[in-house]
């Protein structure tokens, strides 16, 4: 089997969105999910959201359920496409957008479920710093992602010499692809936020965190 290079992360997203939300249906993992499925929207009450690598939607449905509006961006059309197929709130819009050049506007709040850790270790503080540079004074940025558990995260296969690691992947249609996938801990991603943050929060269930913090 053909394995696809690392660099071409949005190829595989692309090639994955079909079935991406099977990772959803593992039952160790439901009631992680439920827990966040149902805190999220009180994160976002009234404001006006921009999500970041939203993909197929999953948490779009749920975290804009009480949002005044909310823009969801994805890098690729496939994933869009099956996003704009399901029953979203009214304060919905998607459009296409690149995670690492997000689009202006008068957002005061910014979701990102997923993305982080496939940001390289060496772009995520620049990264964090151009979110914060195009935000308001009160606004809240919410991220989550997976803590890694053997036996239900894909195993580690490589860590590069800046410490990012990488996961061997294997989609339905037998292709395999190196995909990069960091796990940070509490006391790492709080570390990255700078003087700005405040009203930190990191939850950790069994497998996911959730990050949310606001701007001062």
């Amino acid at each position: 089997m053909k394995l696809a290079p690392t660099p071409d992360m949005p190829a595989y997203y692309a090639r994955r969105a079909a079935e991406y939300e099977n990772i959803y249906a593992k039952p160790e993992r439901q009631a992680d999910l439920r827990a966040i499925e149902a805190a999220l929207p009180a994160e976002f009450t009234g404001r006006r959201v921009l999500e970041l690598a939203c993909g197929t939607g999953w948490w779009t449905a749920h975290g804009a359920r009480d949002a005044g509006q909310w823009l969801a961006t994805d890098l690729n059309p496939e994933p869009l496409t099956i996003a704009r197929s399901k029953q979203m709130p009214a304060c919905v819009q998607f459009a296409i957008g690149d995670a690492y050049a997000p689009p202006i506007g008068n957002f005061d709040a910014i979701l990102a479920g997923f993305w982080c850790s496939h940001v390289p270790n060496q772009r995520l503080l620049s990264w964090l710093q151009g979110l914060h540079a195009m935000l308001p004074t009160g606004a809240r940025l919410v991220f989550l992602d997976n803590l890694f558990v053997a036996g239900s995260s894909t195993p580690l296969s490589r860590c590069d010499d800046v410490g990012n690691t990488y996961q061997q992947r294997q989609l339905s249609d037998g292709s395999r692809h190196e995909v990069l996938k960091n796990f940070p801990q509490r006391k790492e991603a709080v570390a990255l936020l700078g003087p700005r943050a405040t009203d930190v929060r990191w939850e950790a269930h069994v497998h996911y965190w959730v990050l949310s913090y606001a701007l001062v």
